[in-house]
Order: C-alpha cells, then sequence, then structure tokens
C-alpha cells in the first residue's frame, strides 16, 4: 500500500490490486466506498476507485471487430438484466498489479501493460499519474500503444460512499436497449435511479450532510460519464472518453503517433 498526503487530506493506493485508488480521507473522512474489507478482491469492481482501459464498460458479448478483423475478448461480466448473456467488462488493467515508476509523499506515476488478461492481443500501456493536492486529487491517464493500432476508450470508475444528493447538467443520455446496453440513440435525461451513459461537459458533484467535505466535486475533460446510484451504500461517478460498448459505435483510435488522454480532478 502507498500513501499520499498533503494537508489533511490521504490517499492509500495499492498498485497490485489493479493501481486501485483505495481509499481517499480528508480530515479523516472516508470520500470512497471501501467496503471490501481489509483483504479485498483485487479482482473485484464493487470498491475504491480503478481505471478502466483499453474499454470502458462491457463490450457486449466479449466480441468486436476492427480493420475489418474479428476479436473475441474473455468473458468477465454475467449480464443482470436476466438473459446470463455474458461480457468482457472495463478492460485488462483493473484486477492486475500495476509497477510504479515513481512516488513522492504527494504524487504517484504508475503503469500497465494491456495485454496479458481477457485475450487482448495489442500490444500498449496505460499509465497513470496522480498529484495529491491540499484541496483536490489530480488524475492523469494515458493509453499509449508500443506498435499497433488498435481501438481504446478510458476512464475511472469510482465509488463514492453514498450521498445525500447528487448534481449535474448533462446535455443528453444515451438510449438502452432490453440488456442495458447502449442503442447508439441519444435522447433527453430521465430522473434517477440511473445506470446510464450520459453526454456531460460540466462538473458532477456529490452533496453530504456532514462537516468535512459536504460537496465532492468530479471534473473531467471526458465527455461521456456513466451514473450508476441503484446501490443503497454507494453512487459511481464515471468519466470515460466514450460510452459503453463503444467498440461497436464507433471508438477513439490509438496509434505509436496519437496515444489517448484524458484527465479527472476531485475536489471538496
Amino acid at each position: 500500500m502507498i500513501r499520499l498526503a498533503s494537508g489533511e487530506c490521504e490517499v492509500s493506493i495499492e498498485p497490485t490490486a489493479g493501481g486501485r485508488v483505495v481509499q481517499i480521507t480528508v480530515d479523516g473522512q472516508p470520500l470512497l466506498d471501501d467496503r471490501a474489507g481489509p483483504e479485498p478482491d483485487p479482482t473485484s469492481v464493487k470498491w475504491g476507485s480503478f481505471v478502466m482501459a483499453p474499454w470502458a464498460g462491457r463490450v457486449d458479448g466479449g466480441r468486436f471487430e476492427f480493420d475489418d478483423t474479428a476479436y473475441q475478448l474473455g468473458l468477465n461480466c454475467i449480464d443482470d438484466e436476466g438473459d446470463d448473456r455474458e461480457h468482457a467488462i472495463h478492460g485488462t488493467v483493473f484486477g492486475r498489479p500495476w509497477s510504479v515508476d515513481a512516488v513522492t509523499d504527494a504524487s504517484l506515476t504508475m503503469q500497465c501493460s494491456l495485454a496479458g488478461s481477457l485475450g487482448w492481443s495489442f500490444g500498449g500501456r496505460a499509465v497513470q499519474r496522480i498529484d495529491l493536492r491540499e484541496q483536490s486529487v489530480e488524475f492523469q491517464l494515458c493509453v499509449e500503444s508500443t506498435g499497433e493500432t488498435f481501438p481504446a476508450e478510458i476512464g475511472w470508475h469510482p465509488w463514492f460512499c453514498k450521498p445525500h444528493r447528487l448534481s449535474f447538467e448533462p446535455t443528453a443520455m444515451y438510449e438502452r436497449d432490453s440488456r442495458g446496453l447502449p442503442t447508439g440513440t441519444i435522447g433527453s435525461p430521465t430522473h434517477s435511479p440511473w445506470d446510464d451513459c450520459f453526454l456531460n461537459t460540466k462538473p458532477v458533484t456529490l452533496h453530504y450532510e456532514r462537516s468535512r467535505a459536504p460537496a465532492v466535486r468530479i471534473e473531467s475533460d471526458c465527455d461521456h460519464w456513466v451514473i450508476y446510484d441503484e446501490p443503497a451504500t454507494s453512487t459511481c461517478v464515471e468519466p470515460q472518453s466514450g460510452p459503453p460498448d463503444a467498440f461497436r459505435l464507433g471508438p477513439h483510435v490509438v496509434t505509436p503517433e496519437t496515444p489517448l488522454r484524458r484527465t479527472m480532478s476531485i475536489s471538496w
């Protein structure tokens, strides 16, 4: 476990559990749901905050086509919509060890190879830098190619402690099919509860009835955000470069000359 500290804030990071942020505390107040316990499963998607790369959310059936070639990914998610269909979810790096490149009292840089999990065959790596400041944590994420061209999307999946209220101003929301996957059709946002992908360029704020960190603000240069507020103990606010199942809908393309980069900030 690596701990970063600045003022009254501390961030704990476990490189061996997918480079995951285990907890962010502000004067002892936890911001993340770390209910997984003292020995959490590093492959679980239900605690802390982890990186999604080289895709975010589900790839339908683990299948996609790129440059007229069909690919089949390994399957690590059973659909909960009742049809027992399996998918590839959240990329290849969230449950694997990351190597630490540099660390100081308040910053950390680490990386993980994209290949080596779920049958992903393209050479590349995910690199993340985390900087802790007195009133924010700043994240920089990059997916780079080591020689090949491939489709990619990236993002973060933080599980925040359940807020009293969530406020944000999305411009649109993806329509979902019967299994919860985006159809590609864009419509008007609906009311909560959500397990949906929105088009959004403004901060999302979580409001708490507490004296320390009563408002937690999430900002990003991502224009796709998944909001999952159905659980009783947590709410996920997930900035992503593209929607779930983006390999079907039109992904970003990474080349040796054009990496995919995004940033996220959590402040209070």
